[in-house]
């Protein structure tokens, strides 16, 4: 009676141990591949002109390519890391033969990277722009100078992770026509900078223009030229 009663018993854990084998999550290994050189070729610069020059790098998920990154990754958590992407784009004219194509590498916008499930998903930052802009990244917040749509406007941003408008959107001045086509990007403004303890970003489109903000969780305020002295002198 006793050994049926054990086998009835075994019997339905044996059956649940593939369903609970199964439900374990599989942990996911992320990676990047080598650093490679490509050509890069903006539009404001003419066909005939010499491309510059890209450093990409594959992003493997469990050992296969998920996107192509540039740039140094930023971990906002030690789950969650940003980093940067790039494409490359069809670039081949209706005119021309379909086969081969003309392929071309571009920068791309943000992606966001969870480490625990493998999941890449594109960072929505308001107005930031390929060619101009470049983001400093401190926490979960991004600064950097931004383009308006319409091309003619720069500002100066501070955007944070899951929040859809800027929690900083200061307009800084005009988009300037560049005699040289060949300038190198990121050029609107210098790259802003960073301080803690308060947390504090600084934005400096020229010696005459800058500005200094206390980043205070989804607050910030702007900071006066009395406490940016004070801060100095700590």
């Amino acid at each position: 009676m006793i050994r049926i009663l054990k086998s009835r018993l075994v019997l339905p854990l044996l059956l649940l141990l593939p369903a609970i084998a199964g439900g374990v999550t599989k942990p996911h290994v992320i990676t990047f591949g080598k650093w490679t050189s490509v050509p890069w070729s903006p539009n404001t610069v003419a066909a005939d002109d010499k491309p510059l020059t890209l450093k990409v790098r594959p992003l493997l998920v469990d050992a296969r390519v998920k996107e192509f990154t540039l740039g140094a990754a930023h971990d906002v958590t030690d789950r969650v890391f940003v980093v940067r992407r790039a494409f490359r784009i069809n670039d081949s004219l209706p005119q021309e033969p379909a086969s081969p194509q003309h392929w071309q590498w571009q920068p791309g916008g943000w992606l966001l990277v969870d480490r625990t499930t493998g999941h890449v998903s594109p960072l929505n930052l308001p107005e930031f722009d390929a060619f101009y802009s470049s983001a400093s990244w401190y926490r979960d917040y991004a600064a950097y100078c931004g383009v308006s749509d319409d091309g003619k406007k720069i500002f100066a941003v501070v955007a944070q992770i899951n929040r859809r408008k800027p929690i900083v959107k200061w307009l800084v001045g005009e988009v300037k026509a560049e005699a040289d086509t060949q300038q190198i990007p990121d050029s609107a403004c210098k790259v802003p900078d960073w301080q803690r303890a308060p947390a504090r970003v600084t934005f400096e489109a020229s010696q005459s223009t800058k500005r200094t903000y206390l980043i205070r969780g989804h607050s910030v305020d702007l900071a006066t030229s009395e406490e940016e002295d004070e801060e100095a002198a700590k």
